[in-house]
């Protein structure tokens, strides 16, 4: 099988590196999922729209894809490390559902949002259905690199090579983020099991040989991979908060388990956080957006992948609604672009005037996912004059399978959303534009300024000078 070879940055070792499949013509990746205890915010979600472009890149550069995004459905902990309610009970108290519903509603969410989003489907196994080979698994490094704790059984960072070598923690601030609990021997050591404190009913617990209780958060995603995926498997992905603490505890279980130095994955991949002024985001301050926050302000999702495909995965995002406006018209030029080609592919794709477009597409994609550089050549080709428009289809077909922005199928009405705080239909908004544009053409001004002032009053914006020809869109 022929591939292309692909430059991808490790952040275990700091450096690119060419990819080099363990197994010859495959690619195995596994991506920390959500722990679905609420919505994942539009943060969440950047990180999900880079490993499905990493994946689309390995399609596309001719590897058999196996990608696995797990499902956190038993709750870890607020702090992210040892202390803390658990996040699913305390969000299944807090709607008086039981934690096993709430699992399953915001998983449902979290698969749609991704469908909205056009990350494809690839297999999303729930930590609940892995308990008992992750008992397994801590009994089997018990003996060499865990203690026990009144509170479940913890594993002693001090016990594998080089821990916390992946975050540098040593002089970063991986450590300061996890909470004391007495009797630890390490400040980094971290719970394989957590015991049910005596007297407190939990809903998600288990019997082990530690007592009744649940596992660990960095537990699940060793013995997922593991289990799906095999050790060593090729690529390991998450967000930059994962490297501080989540990942350098899985690699120390991989370690432990394996009997090894070796970190389990071959590449580990992170992307970089989205902010707005007032921080990164987070679920912990109760104040985030989600998807569907941009669909209501009359944002289509697919303008956020676009936002997100415009910055390099390993650099910091800032969102602001302007530049969700920006993506969304810069969307919407490919659109248009896309519907006036045949809809069928044809024609000579190896043109010579598409050849540049083409190898820098390449060159971009196979240099770490530079998206931002890829865009420009698929807009290149859209752009190309005097050639076969079945021939540019099929290039540009080529080039949106790794981008996923879904040229084929899109279109410009797809793209206009009316806002949830609108209070007219669509109908009605496009015939009060007609009406504006009738007074602007017979001079009545007066009518015009208070159609205009009309829609403001109602949550629509009207913008004439778009040479785009958007008619509204929210006033946000």
């Amino acid at each position: 099988m022929t591939t292309r070879p692909l430059k991808l940055f490790n952040s275990l070792t700091r450096s690119l590196e060419e990819f080099q499949p363990i197994h010859d013509g495959e690619a195995r990746v596994y991506t920390c999922g959500p722990t679905v205890y609420n919505y994942q915010h539009v943060g969440n979600m950047r990180a999900y729209i880079f490993a499905d472009t990493l994946g689309r890149t390995l399609s596309w550069a001719g590897y058999e894809l196996s990608h696995v995004i797990n499902i956190t459905d038993v709750g870890h902990l607020t702090s992210d490390a040892d202390a803390g309610d658990d996040k699913m009970e305390k969000a299944a108290a807090s709607a008086g559902k039981s934690a096993w519903d709430i699992a399953r509603h915001y998983q449902q969410v979290f698969e749609d949002d991704l469908a909205r989003l056009n990350v494809r489907p690839v297999q999303h196994p729930r930590a609940t259905d892995y308990v008992k080979a992750m008992i397994e698994w801590g009994q089997g490094i018990e003996e060499k690199h865990c203690y026990r704790l009144d509170s479940g059984l913890y594993f002693d960072v001090s016990t594998v090579h080089e821990y916390g070598r992946l975050a540098r923690a040593v002089t970063e601030d991986g450590e300061a983020r996890i909470e004391t609990v007495e009797g630890k021997r390490n400040a980094a050591d971290f719970a394989i099991w957590r015991t049910t404190p005596p007297g407190e009913d939990r809903q998600m617990e288990w019997d082990s040989p530690w007592g009744k209780g649940a596992p660990g958060w960095h537990i699940e995603c060793s013995v997922m991979s593991a289990e799906l995926l095999g050790h060593p498997f090729d690529i390991h992905t998450g967000g930059i908060d994962h490297r501080e603490i989540h990942h350098p505890n899985e690699i120390a279980q991989n370690q432990a388990h394996n009997c090894s130095e070796k970190s389990g994955a071959n590449i580990w991949m992170h992307n970089n956080f989205l902010v707005d002024r007032r921080g990164k985001m987070s679920k912990s301050t109760g104040d985030f957006l989600i998807l569907q926050t941009l669909v209501d302000r009359g944002y289509h999702p697919l303008a956020y992948r676009m936002l997100c495909l415009q910055a390099h995965y390993r650099s910091e995002l800032e969102f602001t609604w302007e530049g969700l406006g920006a993506a969304l018209t810069r969307l919407k030029r490919l659109v248009m672009a896309a519907e006036r080609l045949p809809q069928e592919p044809g024609g000579d794709a190896g043109h010579p005037k598409l050849a540049p477009a083409r190898e820098k597409f390449a060159a971009a994609m196979a240099d770490d996912l530079n998206t931002a550089v890829a865009l420009t050549a698929l807009e290149d080709v859209l752009s190309t004059k005097k050639i076969d428009a079945g021939a540019k289809r099929t290039v540009m077909e080529d080039m949106d399978a790794v981008l996923g922005l879904k040229l084929d199928t899109l279109s410009r009405q797809d793209l206009r959303i009316r806002p949830a705080i609108a209070e007219l239909i669509e109908a009605e908004i496009e015939a009060e534009i007609l009406r504006r544009k009738e007074a602007k053409a017979a001079k009545d001004f007066a009518t015009s300024d208070a159609i205009r002032e009309s829609l403001a009053a109602k949550g629509v914006e009207l913008m004439d000078g778009d040479p785009l020809g958007w008619d509204w869109k929210l006033d946000v």
